[in-house]
């Protein structure tokens, strides 16, 4: 079982995250590249919510694929190319991590590999 970290000697999460998440020995890992909002027939989201729930989608998808779910994930990095869609990717990740509290970075970056993208999501996850 994951056990999470957030020292009351610090800065409190801004979000629903963990400042840290403790995985058990022997656990397996998986790490899940960088997820675009690309759904399978290629198509792209106009919008940067349409394109965070899909790149959400993305990372479940892989998750379920190695037998995994949202409560076997550790950590969440965003890369989002705006800084005025941070609240929305908070609001898209809790809803779309029914709550899941994860180590996380949120980066905002001038630019991912096409213009076309506005958020890029990696992750990482383990299961005992």
């Amino acid at each position: 079982m994951l056990r999470t970290h957030s020292p009351d000697t610090i800065a409190a999460p801004f979000s629903n995250y963990a400042h840290a998440v403790e995985v058990p020995p022997g656990a397996r890992w998986l790490y899940i590249s960088g997820q675009l909002g690309v759904a399978r027939d290629g198509s792209v989201a106009d919008d940067f919510e349409g394109q965070a729930e899909q790149a959400f989608r993305n990372v479940v998808t892989i998750l379920a694929e190695a037998g995994m779910g949202i409560r076997d994930l550790v950590r969440v990095n965003a890369y989002i190319t705006g800084a005025a869609d941070v609240a929305g990717y908070r609001g898209v990740r809790d809803r779309m991590l029914r709550g899941q509290t994860t180590a996380s970075t949120m980066l905002v970056v001038a630019a991912l590999a096409g213009p076309q993208y506005m958020i890029e999501i990696e992750a990482v996850a383990a299961r005992a």
